[in-house]
């Protein structure tokens, strides 16, 4: 009786005249809710009978309210491919075969959408032929996209491969395979050669050669075409990066020169030590042919990458660093050494404790990127971590070669590290400055910090003073008044009528797009001992009349939870 109740009552909901999607999706999901419940019983009390009344009735009317939704709402994808999962999970093979048809004739400019069907078809149907087709349509509405014949290619060798193996089960079962006329061309996978060049015309890039070769060497049988592949990547693409990155790192990947009976601990170490050496004098000669900044990234990237792998050979460990160090050196030196890059070189320099190389370094980032914030920066790091007497000598250069506008970083770092250093005097009159230095918006972080330093450092009578002064001079944040109320009501005496002159201010800032501050103000009033719970209507008639647009409507919400004490 519940369940019909239910049931009817959703049915009720989607035979309206206007129809809401979210009604077919909660009848959907009811429905499949009561699918798992039966499965589940079943299973518990072991009755298996009566499968056609029950759970393929409740199948046909989910398929039904999905074809309907996706009827009327095309557009959602989602929904679509709720259907597909719902499809998969209850193996209506037929039924999906349908909803694909249908969704990729309405969204045929959705690539993922076309592989998706393929693969279906040739994982789950073991159909090459539908998978073929498939790909080829999709083709015809995508004919450059590189991820489409991708998988078709990936596709069409998969199929190379099951065919193989069949023919070699087959053999070994000693029967005729003449019959079944298995094609030696397609056996070599030359059906996926075919796509290959096909694609190669079309698309050009490092990126999807490179693509194309890593799904051939998943196949053991496809050394032709790697070979084809890699010749016409040296070929075409001699000049970029990427080419030569892959050229190099191959070397890692050639096979030992040693017997494996020889293959002691030792012996290992010092062969991966040849292998990353054959890998450098493939870079070495890349960073002569191609001399750009990309080409060292590549470079740097892979010696990085080979400082971090985790070795118990310190001689290992210490080749692998003097060669990155030497790289990095030999980019500078060409002045082709990206910005970022410097940063990892002097984190490099840190950790292997050379703190004179590092300075050295870190200056001359900053004389390449004279104008970069984040070199300055990095540099100014640099001396602060090693105590260096030259930091202040730096802020004021870093300040004078950078544009006012973004400096917000360095005024900060300065400030912070002057107050564990300098001398209070030295650090207000360098709060100061900063104020005067930076633009608008970014002065706004200086005052937050220079009126919280103050009342540490200086006390109550200062930072009241220093907040009226700072009040001349606008923009402001809200975390700015916030912070002096804060500080207001952790005063022994704390006085409404000085908390009520915070929020006015804030409120004559921020009063319009803020209402939490209302609610605050009123809240205030109510509990502060020197409250007046009579001013309350005036703030409320004031934040109707201040707030703009749907905040109205948020504020009255929040005052009536606040009036029954529930805020």
């Amino acid at each position: 009786r519940a369940v019909l109740r239910k049931a009817s009552a959703l049915e009720y909901k989607i035979q309206r005249r206007a129809l809401r999607k979210e009604d077919f999706i909660n009848y959907i999901q009811y429905e499949i809710n009561l699918l798992e419940l039966i499965k589940k019983r079943r299973a518990r009390i072991g009755y298996s009978f009566k499968k056609e009344e029950i759970e393929h009735s409740i199948l046909h009317r989910v398929h039904s309210l999905f074809n309907r939704a996706t009827g009327k709402w095309k557009d959602d994808v989602q929904l679509w491919l709720s259907h597909v999962a719902f499809c998969k999970q209850w193996n209506a093979k037929y039924q999906l075969s349908k909803v694909f048809s249908t969704m990729l004739a309405i969204h045929s400019n959705k690539p993922a959408l076309w592989i998706m069907a393929a693969k279906w078809e040739m994982e789950t149907r073991l159909s090459s032929e539908s998978a073929r087709h498939l790909f080829l349509r999709a083709l015809r509405f995508h004919p450059e996209c590189p991820k489409l014949y991708q998988e078709y290619f990936r596709m069409e060798l998969m199929h190379a491969e099951k065919q193989r193996k069949e023919k070699k089960e087959f053999e070994q079962a000693k029967m005729d395979v003449g019959e079944l006329n298995y094609s030696e061309e397609i056996l070599n996978g030359e059906m996926a050669r075919i796509v290959y060049r096909d694609a190669s015309q079309k698309i050009k890039g490092v990126e999807f050669q490179l693509a194309v070769l890593s799904i051939a060497k998943l196949f053991d049988f496809t050394q032709d075409l790697q070979k084809e592949i890699l010749e016409s990547l040296q070929a075409r693409y001699a000049d970029d990066p990427l080419t030569w990155d892959y050229m190099a790192r191959r070397e890692l990947e050639l096979g030992s020169l040693q017997p494996p009976e020889q293959s002691t601990k030792q012996k290992k170490v010092s062969e991966m030590a040849q292998r990353e050496e054959r890998c450098c004098a493939v870079f070495d000669e890349a960073v002569r042919a191609v001399p750009t900044e990309d080409m060292w990234k590549c470079y740097i990237t892979f010696c990085l990458e080979r400082y971090n792998r985790k070795t118990n050979s310190e001689e290992l460990k210490q080749k692998r660093l003097e060669r990155t160090l030497g790289v990095f050196t030999k980019a500078h030196e060409s002045n082709l050494l990206l910005e970022a890059l410097y940063k990892q070189w002097l984190q490099l320099l840190l950790d292997s404790n050379l703190s004179e190389k590092a300075v050295e370094v870190a200056e001359a980032a900053t004389r390449h990127f004279s104008q970069s914030v984040e070199t300055w920066q990095m540099r100014l790091q640099v001396l602060i971590q090693l105590k260096r007497d030259e930091v202040t000598q730096c802020f004021e250069e870093a300040i004078k070669h950078v544009k006012s506008k973004g400096t917000l970083p360095l005024w900060t770092l300065w400030v912070e590290w002057s107050e564990g250093t300098n001398s209070k005097e030295d650090t207000e009159a360098l709060y100061q400055r900063s104020l005067h230095a930076t633009m608008p918006a970014e002065s706004v972080t200086m005052k937050e910090m220079y009126l919280d330093w103050t009342y540490r450092n200086r006390g109550y009578k200062k930072v009241k003073r220093l907040f009226t002064s700072l009040c001349e001079n606008r923009p402001f944040s809200l975390d700015f008044f916030r912070k002096m109320i804060q500080i207001e009501k952790d005063q022994e005496s704390c006085k409404m009528l000085h908390l009520r002159e915070y929020y006015e201010r804030a409120l004559r800032e921020f009063g319009s797009t803020n209402t939490d501050l209302w609610l605050d103000y009123i809240k205030e009033e109510l509990s502060h001992p020197q409250g007046k719970p009579e001013n309350c209507g005036s703030i409320h008639w004031r934040a109707m009349k201040m707030l703009q647009g749907d905040l109205v409507e948020d504020f009255v919400s929040k005052h009536t939870l606040l009036q029954t004490g529930h805020l």
